[in-house]
């Protein structure tokens, strides 16, 4: 499959989303760390885990749409 323009703005608009919301829920699991919230470590544990590996896909997406980008100059 041929990757066109398209593709690679679509990849980099689906890894700025990421990004940004990623990054509100981390600011909001903290907050609620923070505060004290009553949770089982395995609830910031997953929760954790979520944040890295999607902030990580964003990245390879982020790089991918650069890359697309790049190529269909």
């Amino acid at each position: 499959m041929q990757m066109t323009r398209k593709h690679g703005v679509f990849l980099v608009g689906v890894a700025v989303w990421s990004f940004f919301t990623w990054g509100m829920f981390t600011k909001n699991l903290y907050a609620a760390h923070a505060a004290g919230e009553d949770r089982p470590a395995g609830y910031w544990i997953a929760h954790s885990v979520l944040i890295v590996v999607n902030v990580l896909l964003g990245g390879v997406f982020a790089a991918w749409g650069a890359k697309v980008l790049r190529a269909s100059r």
